[in-house]
Formats: structure tokens, C-alpha cells, sequence
């Protein structure tokens, strides 16, 4: 199978020059099924661009930049899967907080024909802050009561593995991300995992979970209490696109 792994990025100068993307590209080049790397940058202000123009897409063919406005890291990833080549697609949050070797636990499970793998970090979420823990108890069950994903442990890992086909099918579903919109500051969007995991399960996608390892790793792009207002608010629109019966036209 032929996987094109593609990765949202907001202003990561600090992240690159850390060596992620030196990183990706080692794994990538020496691994049979990654054939692109999609990197898609969501109207990044700092040096982001920059340096991947000038030091990695001349150092590294299979690498391409797709430039977004900003309109968050859903719309960099719902564009990234649009603008990827293979049969298969693979996300990956840039400051690879999951190592890119667990991706062999998703693919070996998309290769018994599942159409969507998403990873599971561990339970204790080695080195988050203990108050997000419990923050995040406490999202399962609204998730759980309001959209049925029981059967889910964790929806927002970002480290999934889609069938393309499927993938394009679910996005032209969505409510939430279907039209442009400018955002400022950063935004995870989480809500975005939320509607496209609810939709695969209307739709009786196979969808799998497996483990994976992933340590907390702290990040300008992620405001917590921000961001946990902005997943509630999604879960009440998707409800009440739902009850509309939107989901079903």
C-alpha cells in the first residue's frame, strides 16, 4: 500500500529547526510505503515557509508545501488529504509527539481492510499537566452522551491513517469545515476528529484503534480552555445538524 503522510503546520520555525522535519524525512525515505510528505502550512507569520522552500523541498523531492490562509489546522487537513496522491493518507502532528515508527501498528491494520486507524495514547498521558487529564475524563463523557462515540477511546489523537476514497467521501459530509473561514491565532480544530469519526460511524466505516506511544509535548498552537470551548461548541453544532437530519442528504 501507498500512503501520502501529510502534515499541518502553523508558525514551527522553532519545531524545524529543532530537526522534525530532518527527522520525517529520514523515516520516510527508508520506509516502503510513504510516498509524499504533504506538508500543509495554515498562513503561518513567522519563518515556517521560508525555511522549507529554501532548506527541504530542493534536499528532499518526495516533500511538497501546500499554502493555506490561515483557517485552522482542520482546513490544513481536510486540504492535505485533497491535495494528496496516494490510495491512503496519514496525518501526524508535526511536533511528533508519536514517533513516526508506530505508524507500522496503523498500517499493518489497514492492510486487513479497516478504512480508518487512528491511534490511542496511553491512559496516563505521560507528562501532560494533571489538570488536563481530568479535563479530558471529563470530554469523553459529553462526547460519549452527545454523539454515541462510545466505542471510541480517543478521538482526538492526532496520528490517524485513512482510505483516501473514504476520507473525500466523509469530508464532503462535513457541517463544520465545509466553507472557508479566516481564524486568528492558533487553532486545533478538534472538533474536526469529532464530525469526521461521527460521520465514518453513520456511514459504517470499518474503523479500528490501536496504542500508540505518545508523550505530552507543550506547544504555543494549543490554548486549552480555548480550545475546549471551541470542541464543545462544535459537538452542540454537530448535534443539532443531526437532529436536521443534514448528515443524511
Amino acid at each position: 500500500m501507498k500512503i501520502s503522510l501529510i502534515i499541518p503546520c502553523y508558525n514551527e520555525e522553532k519545531n524545524i529547526q529543532k530537526g522534525v522535519l530532518d527527522r520525517i524525512a529520514n523515516y520516510v525515505q527508508d520506509h516502503k510505503h510513504f510516498t509524499e510528505v504533504v506538508i500543509v502550512d495554515d498562513g503561518s507569520t513567522d519563518s515556517t515557509k521560508e525555511i522549507i522552500k529554501k532548506e527541504y523541498l530542493p534536499k528532499f523531492k518526495f516533500f511538497r508545501l501546500v499554502e493555506n490562509n490561515h483557517e485552522g489546522k482542520a482546513r490544513a487537513v481536510i486540504e492535505g488529504i485533497r491535495q494528496s496522491k496516494e490510495p491512503f493518507v496519514m496525518f501526524t502532528d508535526i511536533d511528533l509527539a508519536t514517533p513516526l515508527e508506530e505508524s507500522e501498528k496503523l498500517i499493518a491494520q489497514a492492510e486487513k481492510g479497516f478504512d480508518i486507524v487512528i491511534g490511542s495514547r496511553n491512559s496516563t498521558r505521560e507528562g501532560a499537566p494533571i489538570l488536563r487529564k481530568v479535563m479530558a475524563v471529563g470530554f469523553i463523557v459529553i462526547r460519549n452522551l452527545a454523539l454515541g462515540l462510545h466505542k471510541i477511546r480517543d478521538t482526538q489523537c492526532g496520528f490517524k491513517l485513512f482510505n483516501r476514497d473514504v476520507a473525500l467521501a466523509i469530508i464532503d459530509c462535513i457541517r463544520l469545515f465545509d466553507r472557508q473561514k479566516t481564524v486568528t491565532g492558533s487553532s486545533v480544530s478538534a472538533a474536526f476528529d469529532l464530525e469526521f469519526l461521527f460521520l465514518a460511524s453513520k456511514m459504517k466505516k470499518r474503523i479500528m484503534e490501536v496504542p500508540v506511544i505518545w508523550r505530552h509535548v507543550e506547544t504555543k498552537n494549543v490554548t486549552f480552555f480555548h480550545d475546549v470551548l471551541e470542541t464543545l461548541r462544535g459537538i452542540a453544532v454537530i448535534m443539532y445538524h443531526n437532529v436536521r437530519g443534514d448528515y443524511n442528504n
